[in-house]
Order: structure tokens, then sequence, then C-alpha cells
């Protein structure tokens, strides 16, 4: 395979790159390898045999100007103009970015799964490019090479320690041992929600160098289907351009097909395995014409001559009418292109995973191999208010950049003759409701267009025929045709009249337009033009480019011998060789902001405060566009400073997220909180851009609604300190508040309720709620709550009157809320939905201020004592009576047994064996044992006989 020259280098970090430089005939290819080897050397080699010298700017020097292999050296940074002379057409001259950097060293890893504990160990060391072994600059070293042994234990002794710092979670995983060989080796949970980790070192230098941060990719190992002896080849048509699909949130994890074999891979395809299918299961001219492929988590999904096939671990399936789907007549597959690992549903459904149509219906795959029909073309009539009488058909179905919005794209006519139009209508799996989008387009009636959403708050995508991309951004506000600097759109005139094969899109709004020749494209999001690239490949090898674990891009390369080889692309570098020569310049200098997480959650009560600064030449008048997408539930407020200095000018603007609704009182509440609910998208962009700014816009969610992360529990309660065993026992039918002809017979289950928190009867209780997240601790929760007995006994009360607490007219009791609400349980008579409080005159009567107040918050000294002064087991439910603290319904259990006043020790029951039972009045087993009349129960062989109590969290949300 020969390799065309793709101009800029940058000898940053010691990075190894390689560049590649061609006539474009492809007679020749020259490949410079940008390396320090001191301070800013660089090797440079020529492949090919028309090579005669290298011409190079004066500021730098080459050992032997006349070698197609020597080095390069430049005394200072810069930009550099590099060009090799030839016998024949001239080269391409390149613009070589040389930066001055103090990051030498990259971190180096390798990790191993432990499927018993579901950990992963990730093995790290320091390694330095330039002295690498081949192993560790391939990425295929398992053990660390001498260079870099010496290296990691001299940077230890400098105290150099890596973690691994998660990106979504922001947790910090750190090694608990000493250096082995060179290695530190750090354990992390396996995960799937927070795969994106960064490995960070201390600001530790070596001969002056940092170690640069290394982002990966780590989640629950994946598996590539193997290949199973005799199957056959699946493939696309001969003669086919590559076709690809990727996992969204797990861009190692690809599927390739070529017109020869289908590929899987795992890591990028540094290692790969073929697919193939078992004999008999389709004619040869079905296994050569695969349409379309998608990796999912439950296999890989071919689209062959109208019918979709799984091929999973357990076996190669065709899918039809049995699981909800047509036998036929499918033209197209879709899935996700934007990773959103958290979003809120209020809907408490999972979101689909790709999309199959048909011209006239969407069907959604959900976990598991579910299948449901979203639409039909007859419904969407109905839907758009559309002539009954017209053709409408399904042109395309594409995920939004919305973790939770499908678009599909409709094609309309009355006289499908000449012409068409196409709609757009977007569909929210959430609220379960379909938006017509101001976007229509005028099209013969026999074109296809692709579409590609961008990622981005609000909805925006690029679509594209052969020949032009049409560009839609900011909610369809700004659409046009990609235009090249010749002042059209037709990018097949700029490339040998090539048609386009493949459009990628980054993160970064990096947009890649590759023709079927291999001419590449450059744009990015938000602009209204396109440039052409240095030529990085020959015009017949068939190539895919594709977006690494790291963040990089890669040229994947299909060969003719049946493998295929991958290849990394600098499209940093090679976008600002053509921009140097275009001079083309980003209108600000930095564009900072302090957006940590791409997932914020706000409750009732909270606010979210960020800050966004764009620098820029003054007299230029830039700033901070804002924009949001989803329901209107957040108030914003602004607040911006200005600075100008020296000819620059700084504009920093604050932003505050917040919800202005009081949910006390009233007679909607569920309602309003489920109409005040919901996932809200952001961003923030400067208000001028171009294709040199190094990223174009920061999207995240805010989610205002339940947190199912979030959870309270009762201070001092565990599982772990007691005799795990159940047991039963009896409450005497007069410790009962609705007053049975019968004891009744409660079984105590440990694994529900945990270990009992021991009490004497003398002791006045007030339990201390505290809320915690995944990540532990948060605070101690201060607003109202309430306990019950959930088996209905009422022989306990609360030391504080309703006087005592300040109340100026009868507060609420559960004798006043079950006579109001008797058709409901008593866990749902009252709560946030119809808590009144007591403290103003307007409201309520005055009644008897002598009851006792049973309201209890960390303040008030409110506490549960127990007036008959007797051993029993209680279980209480602890629910937030505030309307106004949050969405989540937050309710906790818990049991209660008291020391017996007719037993005037306790030291005699202190030593009991595990089979002993504590004779008491209301608590009993299914024991041989002789009891005194009442019960008894058994205790640990450690035990007094106390009054216990335990709560246990349930943490519901409420139906929003």
């Amino acid at each position: 395979m020969r390799e065309a020259w793709t101009g800029v280098a940058e000898a940053v970090g010691r990075r190894r790159s390689r560049r590649h430089v061609s006539p474009g005939s492809g007679r020749a290819a020259v490949v410079a390898e940008l390396l320090w080897l001191g301070h800013l050397e660089i090797k440079l080699e020529y492949e090919g045999t028309l090579f005669t010298e290298w011409s190079v700017p004066e500021i730098c020097f080459v050992l032997n100007k006349s070698s197609p292999r020597t080095e390069l050296r430049c005394s200072s940074p810069g930009v550099h103009a590099i060009k090799p002379i030839v016998t024949g057409p001239d080269e391409e001259e390149r613009n070589l970015f040389v930066d001055s950097s103090h990051t030498c060293f990259l971190w180096y890893y390798r990790v191993r799964h432990f499927f018993n504990n579901l950990t992963q160990v990730i093995s790290v060391w320091v390694y330095d490019p330039e002295n690498a072994d081949p192993d560790e600059l391939l990425g295929s070293a398992e053990e660390p090479s001498i260079n870099s042994i010496v290296l990691s234990t001299q940077m230890a002794t400098l105290g150099q320690k890596p973690i691994v710092h998660t990106i979504l979670k922001r947790k910090t995983y750190v090694s608990n041992e000493k250096m082995k060989k060179g290695t530190w080796h750090i354990m992390v949970p396996m995960t799937r929600d927070d795969a994106l980790k960064e490995i960070r070192g201390n600001q530790v230098t070596f001969q002056d160098c940092f170690i640069a941060d290394f982002l990966i990719v780590l989640t629950f190992p994946s598996l590539t289907i193997p290949e199973i002896p005799g199957s056959l080849p699946i493939s696309s048509p001969r003669g086919s351009q590559l076709m690809v699909s990727w996992d969204a949130c797990v861009v190692a994890s690809v599927v390739l097909v070529t017109d020869m074999e289908t590929f899987q891979t795992n890591d990028s395809f540094r290692t790969w395995t073929r697919i193939r299918v078992p004999p008999g299961s389709l004619s040869d001219a079905e296994r050569r014409s695969v349409a379309d492929v998608i990796v999912s988590r439950d296999g890989v999904f071919f689209l062959t001559n109208g019918v979709l096939y799984q091929k999973s671990f357990r076996g190669f399936l065709k899918l039809g009418r049995i699981l909800n789907l047509p036998n036929g007549g499918i033209i197209g597959i879709s899935s996700r292109k934007w990773c959103w690992v958290k979003y809120l549903s209020k809907a408490k459904e999972r979101r689909s995973n790709f999309a199959v149509w048909t011209e006239n219906e969407v069907y959604l795959e959900y976990i598991l191999l579910k299948f449901t029909r979203l639409v039909t073309t007859t419904e969407l009539k109905n839907i758009l208010n559309l002539s009954v009488t017209a053709t409408l058909t399904i042109h395309s179905v594409e995920y939004t950049g919305h973790p939770l919005e499908i678009a599909v794209f409709l094609s309309y006519c009355t006289i499908c003759t000449v012409t068409k139009k196409i709609f757009l209508v977007i569909y929210n799996e959430d609220t379960k409701q379909w938006v017509s989008q101001e976007f229509t387009l005028d099209a013969p009636i026999d074109s296809v267009f692709v579409p590609y959403f961008i990622f981005s708050a609000l909805p925006g995508l690029i679509l594209w025929n052969k020949h032009s991309i049409y560009y839609c951004y900011h909610n369809f506000t700004f659409t046009g045709i990609l235009q090249t600097p010749a002042g059209h759109g037709n990018l097949s005139m700029l490339s040998n009249d090539s048609i386009i094969h493949e459009v990628f899109i980054d993160y970064y709004g990096n947009i890649l337009i590759k023709m079927e020749n291999n001419v590449i494209f450059h744009s990015k999001i938000n602009t209204r033009d396109v440039v052409k690239l240095h030529l990085w490949t020959n015009n017949t090898t068939r190539a895919f480019v594709l977006l690494s674990t790291s963040g990089y891009t890669y040229f994947l390369y299909a060969l003719d011998n049946g493998t295929i080889q991958i290849q990394d692309y600098p499209l940093s570098l090679e976008t600002r060789s053509v921009a140097f020569t275009t001079k083309d310049k980003c209108p600000y200098m930095a564009f900072h902001n302090n957006v940590a997480r791409v997932f914020y959650f706000l409750d009732k009560g909270e606010i979210l405060t960020l800050w966004t600064q764009i620098i820029y030449p003054e007299n230029t008048g830039l700033y901070v566009v804002v924009e949001s997408y989803g329901p209107k539930i957040l108030e914003e407020s602004h607040d911006i400073s200005f600075e100008a200095a020296f000819g620059h000018c700084t504009k920093t603007l604050t932003i505050t997220f917040y919800q202005n609704v009081d949910y006390e009182g009233l007679y909607d509440y569920f309602e309003m909180q489920h109409n005040n609910t919901g996932l809200v998208m952001v961003q923030l962009r400067p208000s001028e851009y171009s294709k040199t700014c190094p990223i174009a816009q920061k999207v995240f969610q805010i989610a205002v609604g339940c947190d199912n992360k979030k959870f309270i529990a009762v201070k001092g309660f565990s599982k772990k300190e007691c005799h795990h065993h159940d047991f039963s026992y009896v409450i005497e039918k007069s410790y009962l508040r609705h007053q049975p002809s019968k004891n009744l017979k409660v079984r105590y289950i440990w694994k529900k309720y945990g270990c009992p928190l021991r009490l004497d009867f003398t002791e006045k209780f007030q339990p201390v709620i505290q809320l915690f997240d995944d990540n532990g601790y948060v605070k101690d929760v201060g607003a109202n709550f309430i306990v019950w007995e959930i088996h209905g006994r009422d022989d306990y009360s609360f030391n504080n009157t309703m006087a005592q607490s300040g109340c100026l007219h009868e507060a609420q009791t559960w004798k006043s809320m079950i006579e109001l609400n008797k058709h409901l349980p008593l866990e749902e008579v009252w709560g946030p939905e119809n808590y009144i409080h007591c403290f103003s005159y307007a409201m309520g009567k005055p009644g008897d201020l002598d009851q006792p107040y049973e309201i209890i918050n960390s303040s008030n000294g409110n506490h549960i004592f127990w007036p008959l002064g007797h051993s029993g087991m209680y279980v209480f439910r602890v629910k937030i009576l505030d309307p106004n603290y949050s969405y989540i319904l937050r309710t906790f259990l818990g049991s209660v047994a008291m020391k017996d006043p007719n037993i005037s020790t306790v030291s005699s029951f202190k030593f009991l064996q595990p089979n002993s039972y504590v004779c008491n009045r209301d608590v009993w087993t299914d024991s041989q044992s002789k009891c005194l009349p009442g019960g008894c129960f058994p205790l640990r062989p450690d035990a007094a006989l106390l009054h216990y109590s335990h709560f246990e969290l349930l943490s519901v949300c409420e139906d929003l």
C-alpha cells in the first residue's frame, strides 16, 4: 500500500506520528516521522524512488540533505515549510508546526479483568517515545521495556504516583501497593456508566519533562464472536466501499464489512476476528449482499436483501414476524452515534438500541431482542395533518444528539414524477410526542440523502448526497450547502469526479468528508465552508476514518489480501497545515468554562452556577451564546463582567440555573411535579467561529427530577453488627391502632430489615436522617419528616406537644389524616402532597394544641418515646414531609424492641446460646421452647434484652 504525504506534524510531547507525502499520482510516497531526539529534532523519511533532496527553511538543518532517511533539526519552534524535491511532478509543500513543550513522556497501560469480583487491574508505567521498544510504540507490549522500567522507577523515586480519574462520576483510584518492576497496579470496578477514565500523574519532572495525561475508555470487557470452522464469509457486494458500525459508548468495539469478509474488534483493530455464517443459512447471493450493519449489545445485525439477521454467540438468526418485524421489505437500520451514559427518563422505560424501517413503518429494538412498531406513515399523515391522497414514505431514520430523541425523514409528494419534499419529524422516547421541525428539502424524486446529527444541545445535522453537503445548525435556523474555496458546493469537482463515501464527525466539531478516491475535505460545525486536505493515501486503497478510545482519529484499511490495517491520522496537524496556507484564523484567543460534567442533576431548591469566558481582540465584539433545548422548566440569571487590556478583551459570563416553584399546599401536587421535571440540554458557544478553533461548543445536560442514585439512611444502623437470622413475633392486639380481634403474627426478615438498633425503653429516640448518593455521604437532612409503624402499632408517642412546637392551630396527625383518607393505605394517607403546616392563623382551626406533635426534624427536639414501658419489636418507616425538599419520595424502614420493666436485671440474658429465646409479652417464635405467656424471640449470644430499632431504605421515586 502506497502512503501519501499529509502535511503538518507537531513535535509536541514526543508523541510519535507518521507523516505521509505523495505526488498524488501514487508513483512515490514520503513518510516524515516526527520525533524529538533532542531539542526539536525530527526524523524524515521518503518512501519511493524519485527522491532528489529535501527543501527546508533556513532556520532548520538537515543532516544529509540528499538522503531519503535523515534527521531535521530546527533551532526554534514555529511553522516550517518542508518539501521533498523529486523527479517528475512537484510534491505538495507542507507547513510543519513545531512546538516547544515540557510534556515529553507518556503513560502506557494494560488491563486484566477479574470476573470473580467484577474488577479490573490497570498496570501502568511511564515510557519515553524516543527510547521505547517497538511493542510499546505499537501498543502491543505486555510489560515495560528496560528503558521504561528505569524511567518509571526514577519517576517514582521523585514522587510520581499515577491515579485513575473517572470523567463522569469524578471518582479517583490509586495504587495500594508498591511499584513492582517499574509498574504500578491500580484496581477499579467494572462499570458501564463510568467508562471514560484518565490516567493522571503528579507534577513531577525528570530532565525537565512532564508526563501527559492519558484518556482511556474502560468498561465491561466485550468479547468478539468466535469464528466457527467451516463457516462462510458474509460481505457486501463486489466492488463496494467499506461499511462500518461502532458502539457509541465503546468506540473500540467495531464491525467492518468489506466485499470479501466481515471483521470485528474490541480494541480498535489492534486485534480482530472474522464474522462468518453457518453453511446453508444464506444463499451465496445473500451472503454477498449486505446493505447495512449494526453492532449492538445483542449482537451484530446484518441487513441483506430486505431481511434483518442477527449474529451472536448463540448463532445466526433470521428475524421476522416471530419477533414483531416484517419478513422482508426492510430498507434501513440505524443506531446511536453519540454516547450519553446518563440521562433522565420520566417514563422509567429503557430507551431503544437501534431503529429499523420499511417504506411505511418504523420499528425500535430494545434490549434482549425486543422489537416494537413505533409508527406508520398513515399515522404520521394524521399527526402532521397531511393529505390522505398524497404519497408519504419513510426516507430514513436517524438518532439525534439528544439521548432520547429519534429523527424520521419523510419523502412527500402528490405527483411523484419529478420532485419530492423531504420533511423531518422528531420523536421523544420519554414524552412519546412527535414534533414537526422547520426543515423542508426539495429534491429530485430518485435522490437519496444520508443524515448525520452533530453533537449539540439543539438539533443540528449535516445531510449529504453523492456530491454535496447540506448543513442545518442551531435548531434549523442556520442552513445552507458547504462551500468550497472555488465558491460552489460540488465536492466531486475538486476530487476528480469521485463521490462522497463517508462523513466523520467527532466531539470537537470536526467534520471530515472522505470521497471514494480518498480525497479528504475538512469543515467544522457552525461554519459554512469546507477545505481540501493534503492527500493521505492513494486513490485505490479502500479506507475508513474512525475515532480511537483516546479521542484521536485513525484510518482503517482493507487490503486486497483479505486482511486489515490501521494507521494513526494526525487530524489537528493536517488541518493546521492547510489553515496556515489559507490564512484561516480563529476569531478568539481562548474559550474557557468550568463545566466539569456532561450531566448535572437538580433537585428541589438546588441551583447550578457555571461560568464561561472568552478572550478576543478588541473591537470585534464577541460574546458567549447560551442555548437550551427541552422543556421550559428552568430559569436562568446571567451576570457579565468585562475587562480590556493590551488590545485584548476578556468577557466572563456567569450563569445560574434554578427553579422557582412552590409545591406547598397544592391540590395538584403530583401533576405540578410532573410538569416541572425533565431533561434540558444546554450548550455554550462563541458568537463567532472558524475551522481553526479547537472546540466548537460545550454541551451538557441538566436533569430536573428524581435522582435514583440518592437515598437516605438513619444514622447508626447497619447490616453487619448482629447475628444474621429471620424470626417471627406476635404483636398483642391492644397495641394495634385498628384494634383487631386477634393478635398479629409478623415475620422479621433480616435481609430486608438488617440489624436492629437496641435501645432501653426509657431512652427518647430521635432518628437522624442522612442523605447519600453513589459517592457516599452528602449531608444530614434538615427537612420535616414523619414516622409510622408499618404493622399498625400505635403504642408509642412523641415528647413535644403542638403548643411546644410553636403551632398556631391544630397540626396534622396520623389520626386526623387517616380519618380524611380512609380509602388509602396507611403509607399513603400523609405525605408531602397533602402536608399543611401549623404555623399560620390563616390555615386550620385552633383545636387542642396539647396533643403530641408527630412531625420531627433535626432541630425541633421532638423524640419518639414509649409511655407504656414494655418490651416490643417495632418496624418503622420514615418519610420526608416537606413538599419543597426533593422530587424523591424517600422512605426508610425500621424496627424496635424494648426492655421489659418486669425483668429486674438485664445481665442474666447477656450470654444466651444461639438457640436461646427471651420471653417477652409480644414477641414469640415457632419454637418448642417453654415460654411465659406472650411468646419469646431469639437473641444473639451477647445480646441484652433492650429495645431494638432498625430502619431500611426503600428509596422510591414518586410517579412523576
